[in-house]
């Protein structure tokens, strides 16, 4: 039969057409949604593993990690103010958290939607992973990171003292009366590391990297990824406590 000569056959062929387009543009939305979360948590990953590696400098002393302190706010003199490098930065990490976060929120708001009632008992055990670790890791990291940018950067909580010091800082911080302090901190960074394993995992996923072939390999550079950021940001804070370092 012919379509023109049929109102109704044309109708639903344009209904079709209109459907197909949607759902091309709703696919395109994801990806690229997924492309986002997967480049912004890149940089945070990036980030996570520099700044582990400034706190680790507090093994080497107070003159070493007020120095190390002191050089970053100095990158880009003359050029830059000081500081300079560090607002630029800190402004980067904001916009990357921000569209860390509303991927996350607008993709699990999607796959909520498009969720059929026949993979809830096959997809629980996944979701429940990615739920805690993911999902309210995430609102612990969020709450973290404001404790954490008031107690050791702008210095407007100060368990054991305000100082100028960034050394005196972090060792005042978590002296053993403080223990309340070191456990926000422990299991904040837990949640950092699972957050980071399954985050790798799934961006190597968006990527188009996570094939059969290669889901060993990946598994085992995430957790090893995920276990060396974990222990290197559990240590300072931890050989204070424990009167390691003073």
């Amino acid at each position: 039969m012919d379509v023109g000569l049929n109102p109704n056959l044309k109708l639903q062929a344009v209904a079709n057409s209109t459907l197909t387009k949607k759902r091309s543009t709703a696919y395109g939305s994801t990806v690229a949604l997924k492309s986002a979360m997967a480049a912004s948590g890149a940089i945070l990953v990036l980030y996570l593993i520099v700044h582990m590696y400034g706190n680790l400098k507090v093994f080497s002393g107070q003159a070493a990690f007020d120095g190390y302190a002191h050089a970053l706010r100095e990158i880009g003199s003359p050029i830059l103010p000081e500081s300079g490098f560090l607002w630029i930065f800190r402004m980067v990490l904001l916009a990357s958290i921000l569209i860390h976060i509303y991927s996350a929120a607008v993709l699990t708001i999607r796959a909520r939607k498009a969720r059929e009632q026949r993979y809830v008992v096959k997809k629980r055990v996944q979701r429940t992973y990615a739920s805690y670790t993911m999902r309210w890791g995430g609102v612990l990291i969020a709450l973290f990171v404001v404790f954490h940018i008031l107690h050791l950067t702008t210095n407007d909580i100060a368990p054991g003292g305000k100082s100028d010091s960034p050394y005196e800082r972090l060792v005042n911080g978590f002296q053993p009366e403080f223990w309340y302090v070191t456990l926000f901190y422990v299991l904040a960074v837990i949640a950092v590391g699972f957050h980071l394993r399954h985050g790798i995992w799934s961006g190597m996923a968006t990527l188009g990297v996570n094939k059969a072939s290669r889901q060993g390999k990946i598994n085992a550079v995430a957790v090893a990824l995920a276990v060396i950021v974990t222990v290197g940001f559990l240590l300072p804070p931890l050989a204070v406590t424990f009167g390691l370092v003073n």
